[in-house]
């Protein structure tokens, strides 16, 4: 009977400790309490530690676009008189320097016009050897007076019929015989081109040979949808991505918003202007175009690449010093880019390790 009772006490007093084991399932990683964990040298020495701090909370509204040109910065070249293709020197893609010869065109309109120029010549040669002869008669008595104001105004309206010529001239880029020349007004690229060689061009042709653009800046039309119009406002800075470069983020700013729907797909239109430099982006380019725009509160916000998302749960690394370094548990309220609000579990001005914050994590809670 002694031998049993003793079997059963020992149970009883073990029992506490199978319990125990058998009930620890919290995975939560929690730090061991007085073990003392460092940063060894080599860790110490890859991480980067950012501070926690309270900032206006940003949201992110995402609207589809289209590339478009810069109209500000787009010339139209129009024919100036009809006539026939001899010569078109440029190709659609092509960048043309501003007064770089696009065409020449055959025209009979321009050898009317050297015909004139050639008769206003002359007739200004003799009205100055008119007005030269009508003077020496004037002053010997052999003129009268009325017939020295008349060949001074025939020189005079020679002269203007001359001008007015070479005007013209200047105008419409006259070449060589009946050559009209037509050139490129701006500096760009040819981006429309409705002329080719041995075409006829009328004298009443009212739509444009090219269509120039620098495209050094460029604009994205995005669409915002009744119930996003309100968040977007000009100035909020956008950050733009296309199809052909993924990788590749194109900053620019809201600088006019439309302030009318579409009837058709019931959205606003607002422009967003970008530098392009390198000509990587193309009128007719699909844009997807991000807004950042302020929310009315405040929240403590994080560098997001220093958040771990283990066993259901957010953490961050707080570290005040070397050896004092634990795990913290937190809330969420948004991630925007490479900032993440929280809702709770950081204060402001709390230190978190933002790099290699892994290797801590794993090293503390193995």
């Amino acid at each position: 009977m002694k031998k049993y009772l003793f079997f059963g006490l020992c149970a009883l007093s073990a029992a506490p400790a199978l319990l125990t084991g058998c009930n620890s399932t919290d995975d939560t990683p929690t730090q061991v309490a007085n073990q003392e964990y460092c940063l060894t040298d080599t860790i110490a020495s890859m991480i980067k530690v950012d501070e926690a701090h309270l900032k206006p909370v940003e949201d992110e509204l995402q609207l589809s676009g289209k590339i478009t040109f810069d109209e500000q910065k787009v010339f139209k070249v129009f024919p100036l008189v009809g006539g026939y293709v001899q010569e078109v020197k440029v190709e659609l893609g092509d960048y043309v320097q501003k007064g770089q010869i696009l065409a020449v065109l055959k025209s009979g309109e321009v050898a009317d016009f050297k015909q004139q120029l050639i008769e206003a010549q002359s007739k200004l040669q003799l009205a100055e050897k008119n007005l030269d002869v009508t003077q020496d008669m004037y002053k010997a008595g052999l003129s009268s007076q009325k017939d020295f104001i008349t060949a001074q105004q025939e020189r005079k309206n020679a002269k203007a019929q001359l001008a007015r010529l070479k005007e013209i001239f200047s105008i419409y880029n006259v070449g060589n015989g009946s050559d009209y020349v037509v050139k490129a007004p701006a500096s760009g690229f040819i981006v429309e081109k409705k002329i080719n060689a041995d075409m006829q061009v009328r004298p009443d042709n009212a739509d444009n040979l090219f269509t120039i653009s620098s495209m050094n800046e460029i604009w994205v039309m995005a669409n915002v949808y009744e119930s996003d119009i309100s968040k977007v406002k000009e100035g909020y800075e956008a950050d733009v991505t296309t199809l052909s470069y993924p990788d590749k983020v194109y900053k620019g700013k809201i600088d006019k918003i439309f302030n009318v729907l579409d009837p058709a797909t019931r959205v606003m239109k607002v422009r967003v202007r970008l530098q392009n430099a390198g000509y990587e982006l193309k009128p007719e380019m699909f844009a997807n175009v991000n807004v950042r725009y302020p929310e009315n509160k405040q929240l403590v916000a994080v560098p997001s690449e220093s958040v771990i998302f283990d066993r259901s749960r957010n953490f961050v690394m707080v570290y005040r010093k070397r050896c004092d370094v634990d795990t913290r548990p937190v809330e969420i309220y948004q991630t925007v880019g490479p900032v993440t609000y929280l809702k709770s579990g950081l204060k402001d001005g709390e230190k978190v390790i933002s790099k290699y914050q892994l290797l801590v994590y794993d090293a503390l809670n193995d």
